[in-house]
């Protein structure tokens, strides 16, 4: 078959061959990590055998060495391609992939299946990836297509050859190349991918004008259509559990921690009886009709919060609520179930606490929660949704580890195990047990205690502070953005710095570096504050830089020596003529040799002549609540 590009692997390479073959397993079952336009693909479990397991393909291909002979080792898979639109009418478009394992060869065979059933393979579109390794034990990638001038696009299951070349293997080079695997399962590994994409893309063509109307501060494009993926996949996991159980109801849900309740407002309209409840009303809820049922209530986990009439139980990036719902979806009902999707990393009774260096802070919070499913009485399986968020894995409680007979011991269990969470070092509710800790209510049990179980949970507050040191003291901002700039110029001990020609842009310390400057109770302060004082030096963007956690001054000119302009530096428009300043240059008034740029240049005011008041109206404050 003729080669069409070959790309070297980098050199010293320890993961080949095996990495080869693990690059090619993602290619295979993820192939819309590369092919945007596809949704997944449906694998069938590899077969070994021989050429009479596929029958369905024309004997020419049999005998022109595409098929491998039976001494070596080999197999075979079908993989059913899943696009993002389905708009191909009752064609579906296959693949037979085999795998040469001695020649390090892969193979791939369109096909496609009509509504019959019947399997029709193409003559075009076969092409292969081979692994070699040639005389200096250099390590190459090759493509290989059976009919390059017949090859046919359609932009979805077919891509251009360019694409295959400038694509698909330069990254099957860095997958192989790479020696790290994920910390969590594939994507969608709890669904099937096809029902998913199907309903997807009914349910974004039918809530996607909720873009054009959304009222909140918040992004709509992200919220909105990340909450349809998350109805989605709840819908389909419905779904597939009433085949499973042979049930026509639909379940019915309760969604604590709901927000903006637009996950609400698509369960609720697509049949499944339910309501959302968070500590704080939000604009959208006025535009979601009688049909959606929203409670602006405080949460607060114990006797009163129980749902024994729901199926399941939602936390949707549900804060402090996070750990508590498996907790309160086990003393619900035996048959209540449980969906949650950990954002914010919240204990029991605070913030989270790290304990392990060996994984990610991310990770360990995963884990956290399911260790906390698994005390509370479930099977615990962990998802990822296929949501624009880097905070995407799921856990599912579906079914119990224990008896309904056995509800008394689970729930001591469950007590043992908050009781330890709480008498953790540095836990908020440690100093509230009075070191029994009460007892738990047992509703499995029928048992009355005295509703300690939550006691030193702290629900979040019905007015969301502004934490974002916008609101710290006009004086102690200041101070800290001098004592910081004086600090980095301070590093730059060039000896023309102070001629004419040269302006002291100074040096860069870590974030770390410049904490160690500043007195212990500022830094107490600033750890108030979301994000601290990185947040701080960030605000001041007139002032600093803060790139890959470490300081600079910044230089408005968008040169640094012989430095190359940021990226922020780079996209900056220059100032338009007449431009309305309406804040003062820090350079102008605090830099040793002034500003940089010119009056004219400068995007701030050099002196009170040159300042002008805004006359647009204050922005809203945006805060971090969807």
């Amino acid at each position: 078959m003729p080669e069409v590009l070959e790309v070297k692997f980098p050199p010293g390479c320890q993961t080949l061959p095996a990495g080869f073959w693990s690059a090619v397993d993602v290619w295979v079952r993820k192939p819309h990590v590369v092919n945007k336009r596809l949704c997944g693909a449906r694998v069938t479990e590899d077969k070994g055998g021989g050429a009479g397991d596929l029958g369905f393909l024309d004997v020419d291909l049999l005998r022109s060495g595409l098929i491998p002979n039976e001494d070596r080792p080999w197999s075979f898979s079908v993989r059913t391609l899943i696009p993002k639109v389905h708009c191909c009418g009752s064609i579906v478009h296959k693949e037979v992939i085999l795998k040469d394992v001695d020649r390090h060869l892969v193979s791939f065979l369109p096909c496609e299946e009509d509504a019959a059933g019947q399997i029709h393979q193409k003559k075009s579109n076969i092409y292969q990836i081979q692994l070699v390794q040639k005389d200096r034990g250099e390590w190459f990638l090759q493509l290989h297509i059976a009919r390059p001038d017949e090859w046919l696009c359609d932009a979805v299951f077919y891509p251009k050859l360019a694409w295959l070349s400038r694509e698909l293997l330069p990254r099957l080079v860095r997958w192989a190349a790479e020696t790290r695997t994920s910390e969590f399962p594939s994507t969608l590994s709890l669904l099937p991918v096809e029902k998913y994409s199907l309903m997807y893309q009914q349910l974004k063509d039918k809530y996607k004008e909720m873009v054009k109307v959304w009222p909140e501060v918040t992004d709509p494009e992200k919220f909105v259509f990340e909450d349809i993926a998350i109805a989605t996949y709840l819908l389909v996991l419905w779904a597939e559990e009433r085949a499973e159980t042979d049930s026509a109801s639909k379940q019915s849900f309760v969604d604590l921690g709901c927000g903006n309740g637009l996950l609400v407002h698509i369960l609720t309209n697509e049949g499944h009886p339910g309501k959302g409840i968070d500590v704080r009303k939000r604009k959208i809820w006025d535009m979601f009709g009688p049909g959606t049922l929203l409670e602006e209530k405080a949460i607060t986990p114990g006797e009163g919060f129980l749902f024994p009439g729901a199926d399941w139980l939602i936390g949707n990036h549900s804060d402090e609520l996070t750990p508590w719902i498996p907790v309160i979806a086990a003393r619900s009902s035996y048959s209540c179930q449980y969906f949650v999707l950990p954002c914010c990393f919240f204990d029991f009774f605070g913030k989270y606490q790290r304990r392990q260096c060996k994984k990610s802070q991310y990770k360990e919070y995963i884990d956290f929660i399911s260790e906390v499913s698994q005390a509370s009485g479930f099977h615990t399986e962990e998802d990822c949704l296929r949501i624009p968020s880097t905070k995407r894995v799921c856990l599912v409680g579906k079914s119990r580890n224990y008896k309904p007979t056995d509800g008394g011991e689970a729930e001591d269990r469950r007590a043992r195990y908050i009781q330890s969470r709480r008498a953790r070092p540095g836990s908020a509710g440690q100093a509230s047990t009075g070191g029994g800790g009460g007892c738990l209510d047992n509703p499995e049990t029928g048992g009355t205690g005295g509703g300690g179980w939550a006691v030193g949970f702290q629900p979040r507050d019905r007015v969301e502070t502004v934490r974002n040191c916008a609101a710290l003291p006009r004086d102690l901002v200041d101070g800290v953005v001098l004592q910081v700039a004086h600090a980095l110029l301070g590093l730059n001990q060039d000896p023309n710095v102070h001629t004419a020609s040269s302006w002291n842009h100074g040096g860069s310390l870590s974030v770390r570096e410049v904490a160690e400057l500043l007195r212990q109770e500022t830094l107490q302060q600033l750890k108030k504050e979301c994000g601290g004082l990185q947040t701080l030096l960030k605000n001041n963007h007139q002032v600093f830089r803060v790139e890959g956690g470490r300081v600079h001054i910044r230089d408005w000119r968008g040169t640094r020596g012989a430095e190359k302009k940021s990226a922020a530096d780079a996209k900056r428009k220059p100032l338009a003529p007449g431009a309305v300043k309406t804040r003062p240059c820090w350079f102008h008034a605090h830099h040793p040799q002034g500003c940089p740029l010119q009056t004219e240049q400068c995007a701030f005011a050099h002196g009170p002549e040159d300042l002008r008041p805004s006359t647009k109206p204050l922005k809203k404050m945006k805060t971090s609540v969807s």
